[in-house]
């Protein structure tokens, strides 16, 4: 896969606690090609796999999952542990590109695929230990275009304690790069809605970096 180098046009996104930055990384040509080949050779995890612990249950996530980073890498978010598998060459294409648009280097990506628009992403933080704090979150999304939305975390409590705090949306786009700085996931959760209007195929790829066990 080539990947043209070209000087992104960022879009700036700045809130109390949120940094974040948007642009289009890759040609729509470009995107698709990488898209078709992602869906050639990624295999999900199994239903039994990809799942969540809510309120002491288990329950399969509405979407399908998979990583891949270095050796011995893992990820543990809502009682689950997700272990890397070896990266696919199309996949390291992506992440060395990364390294030469953003400067950032990453060691573990989350692919996620939604299948329509019923599938989606409950609010949450990325917020885990074994992240690198200094280290923004790098999201390619390819495929159909969803809305990414943001909400500050005093803006979710109950009681006079809440702030009325304007909720952050985005559209991303088929072959958009979204860079989520720090300190953005400290004090705001984020989600992608159900939309009954996406019917088609989304996937997405988030770099992060993990920190590696002495």
């Amino acid at each position: 896969m080539t990947m043209e180098e070209k000087v992104l046009k960022w879009q700036k996104f700045s809130e109390e606690g949120l940094d974040l930055d948007y642009a289009v990384l890759l040609p729509r040509d470009a995107a698709s090609h990488l898209l078709q080949q992602l869906e050639r050779v990624v295999t999900y995890l199994p239903p039994e796999v990809a799942r969540v612990r809510v309120f002491g249950r288990w329950h399969p996530i509405p979407r399908q999952q998979v990583a891949f980073g270095d050796a011995g890498l893992m990820y543990r978010f809502s009682g689950n542990t997700i272990f890397a598998g070896e990266w696919p060459c199309v996949v390291r294409e992506l992440r060395d590109h990364l390294y030469k648009v953003t400067g950032e280097f990453y060691n573990f990506v989350l692919v996620n695929r939604y299948r329509n628009g019923d599938d989606h992403m409950g609010e949450h933080r990325d917020d885990e230990s074994e992240l690198d704090p200094s280290a923004p979150i790098a999201s390619v999304s390819l495929g159909q275009s969803r809305q990414f939305v943001l909400r500050h975390k005093d803006a979710r409590k109950k009681g006079p304690d809440r702030r009325n705090i304007s909720p952050v949306k985005i559209t991303l786009e088929h072959g958009s790069l979204l860079m989520m700085n720090p300190p953005t996931n400290q004090y705001w959760y984020h989600s992608l809605p159900r939309r009954k209007n996406c019917p088609g195929v989304r996937v997405n790829l988030t770099f992060r970096r993990i920190i590696k066990n002495p």
